[in-house]
């Protein structure tokens, strides 16, 4: 019998645990300094990212991996016999699902079906999660499909950004916004649309507390609706942040896991550190 195995990017956000154990394949995007080029969590950390940066002042370029990247990761699974399907990361954000498609057209048909999470992070894990167990449970791949595409429609993903400096750098804000937003201390809040892009929701002035306390809010305001499964809490830098979160959304809401996850170098590349962001599915 055919079994089914799940492919994601390395923008998923899951702890690697979490992708050892259910056999999760991992196709890393790219971060580029100069004529350096690096794999996001294979070649560089977080950590190495924004000491670079700090050092040159300058931002990373990112990019989707290429149609033979993905051929690559795709055939050695397709040609032991099994099944892929990929979640990618929003197609409005990357060309990561096309460049699948392109892999996936090279294979057998019907060996690997791509499919647009519509998202980011941690939101991709999820669906990602929700893929795993289903295809554990026995469920065929159009079922799996049919199920993701569902869900991807419902889940929240908000996230604050603690500094304009990234979104400066990497050229999505004026100069004189940034100056003003530093002295202000105003902290954007991010959401993605239904379609898969970033729109900015709000602005949260004050400290970094007060744009956690928000997103609790937010959630918890909605926990009627939550998915129960998990909420994620993901952050870049802001571990401190991410656990007081953790608790409140523990006692405040009713999913049977809330989890802490880590933004790779490619989702910290363009929200910079002490980022905090709170995604979960809803019913």
């Amino acid at each position: 019998m055919t079994s089914i195995r799940i492919f994601a990017d390395s923008t998923c956000d899951l702890p690697s645990s979490w992708l050892q154990e259910h056999e999760v394949g991992i196709v890393p995007l790219y971060v580029t300094f100069g004529q350096d080029v690096y794999r996001d969590g294979v070649d560089i950390t977080p950590r190495e990212l924004y000491d670079r940066v700090s050092r040159e002042g300058q931002l990373p370029k990112t990019s989707a991996p290429s149609p033979a990247d993905f051929l690559q990761a795709f055939t050695p699974t397709v040609e032991a016999g099994h099944s892929i399907i990929y979640i990618s990361l929003s197609s409005a954000l990357s060309s990561t699902f096309a460049n699948a498609r392109i892999a996936a057209e090279e294979l057998p048909e019907g060996a690997v079906t791509v499919v647009d999470s519509l998202n980011l992070s941690s939101s991709i894990g999820l669906l990602v999660m929700k893929a795993v167990h289903a295809a554990s449970s026995g469920h065929s791949v159009s079922e799996i499909v049919s199920m993701l595409e569902q869900v991807r429609g419902k889940i929240e993903t908000e996230f604050a950004i603690d500094s304009l400096d990234y979104l400066y750098k990497g050229g999505r804000c004026s100069g004189m916004q940034n100056l003003i937003g530093s002295l202000l201390k105003i902290r954007p809040v991010i959401k993605v649309t239904p379609e898969g892009s970033l729109t900015p929701a709000y602005k949260i002035r004050g400290k970094r507390d007060k744009a956690a306390e928000q997103l609790l809010r937010n959630c918890v305001a909605n926990r009627d609706r939550i998915d129960q499964d998990v909420i994620f809490v993901v952050h870049s830098f802001a571990e401190e942040e991410a656990r007081m979160m953790q608790t409140v959304l523990r006692e405040q809401t009713n999913a049977r896991q809330v989890m802490i996850t880590e933004a790779g170098c490619v989702i910290s590349s363009h929200c910079g550190p002490q980022t905090i962001a709170i995604m979960y599915a809803t019913v």
